[in-house]
């Protein structure tokens, strides 16, 4: 966008923003997600003219009571999160004006998700729900009728939300949410242990209804709790007992906190079968991250020359051209056009490769690059060249739960 003017700044569509802020701040309050100053809203100011990564950001200032806050009192970032207003400082007792501690938080979901609007809320039932067990790394919950106010979601859906454990400082949280969004692709939401939640939507309509129909579904899956009733379940049967462990706590994620396979899951068998996640749950995340992610961008090139004849790789290349295709009309950044079909192969996969470099650094979530990382993750595994890794109690819960005759 360049420089930012002064009239765009006092324009209908940012004074709307201020206003909508300040105001959805003093209904939260009201539902005590932002009591004591706490939790947070940033939104993007709509405008079709500009591309959604480049729309100015409006985001609550840190440390206020966010009920009594004032459109004024916004602060104004860039769509790369440079602050371009500030609020003008109040007198005594106010705090000089602060922006928002989540900012980093709110601007992974902005670069990674293309969120409109971030919601950062305090309210209890987000904190008692990764409560009910410390062990777990999510929170499930099927068969609710609200799990359809969340996207992409049905009642017979089962609702998955990471969560991740809390730290000090706000900001300090950004590596870990930002892992969370990247393992849990389906996810508009992840969970701070004994904190709160940040939901985002692609406007503040659809935030705001998602947090609405999260918090609702936190405050049913602890009553159900209290009642000994099981919400992770489609018949919220009674929460069965094994060796006086309840079975929530047998059927959570495998890993070294867990440790699933121990003696207190070693009764009678489940009626149910166990569902396995992979990345956090039988793999680290980490091993995603730190090897798959930088083996597909270091062999974009060498797969693409190799297979550029197959099938498969060629519809690879008609859905990265028609994705590119799109982005240059969208403007987006390191967007380059790919020759013609008839062009020679050198000069397309150089496009090619130049173009995916460009997506992964900016972190899309498309489908053309991930269909072309997960052909080239298969050769790697298929040539030996990539080894995958478990966590070490992982093949001890296997065996165990196959003796006990429990399906996985």
């Amino acid at each position: 966008m360049g420089s930012v003017s002064q009239a765009y700044l006092e324009s209908e569509p940012v004074k709307e923003a201020r206003s909508l802020i300040s105001e959805l701040c003093r209904q939260f309050y009201s539902l005590g997600w932002v009591s004591g100053t706490g939790g947070s809203i940033t939104m993007k100011v709509h405008d079709s003219s500009i591309p959604k990564p480049q729309q100015l950001i409006l985001m609550s200032p840190s440390g206020v009571q966010k009920e009594r806050m004032e459109p004024e009192d916004m602060y104004v970032l860039s769509g790369d999160g440079a602050i371009i207003s500030s609020p003008s400082p109040k007198p005594y007792p106010h705090k000089p004006p602060k922006c928002s501690d989540c900012a980093p938080l709110f601007m992974k979901a902005y670069h990674m998700r293309n969120a409109g609007a971030v919601i950062h809320s305090h309210g209890m039932e987000s904190c008692l729900a990764t409560m009910i067990n410390p062990h777990l790394k999510e929170f499930r919950i099927t068969h609710m009728e609200m799990i359809k106010g969340i996207q992409g979601h049905g009642y017979y859906d089962e609702l998955v939300i990471p969560i991740i454990e809390n730290t000090a400082y706000e900001n300090e949280l950004t590596d870990s949410l930002a892992k969370a969004i990247e393992a849990y692709p389906k996810t508009t939401a992840v969970l701070v242990r004994n904190h709160g939640i940040y939901v985002w939507g692609d406007s503040w309509i659809s935030a705001k209804t998602q947090s609405e129909c999260y918090h609702y579904l936190f405050d049913a899956a602890i009553k159900l709790h209290q009642l000994g009733l099981d919400w992770s379940t489609p018949d919220h049967g009674p929460i069965q007992v094994v060796k006086g462990v309840p079975s929530v706590d047998c059927r959570m994620n495998v890993s070294k906190k867990a440790r699933l396979a121990d003696s207190n899951c070693n009764g009678k068998p489940f009626t149910r079968c166990i569902v396995l996640d992979i990345e956090g749950t039988t793999t680290p995340i980490s091993y995603v991250t730190d090897i798959l992610f930088p083996y597909a961008q270091n062999n974009v090139g060498r797969h693409l020359s190799a297979t550029y004849a197959s099938a498969e790789t060629q519809d690879d290349i008609k859905l990265l051209r028609s994705q590119v295709e799109d982005d240059l009309k969208q403007g987006v950044i390191g967007a380059v056009p790919i020759p013609s079909e008839d062009a020679e192969k050198e000069e397309v996969i150089a496009a090619l490769v130049a173009n995916v470099e460009a997506m992964i650094k900016a972190d899309r979530k498309i489908t053309a690059l991930k269909q072309l990382q997960g052909h080239i993750w298969r050769t790697g595994f298929e040539t030996n060249e990539l080894k995958g890794i478990v966590f070490d109690d992982v093949p001890e819960a296997l065996e165990k739960w196959h003796a006990l005759g429990v399906k996985w």
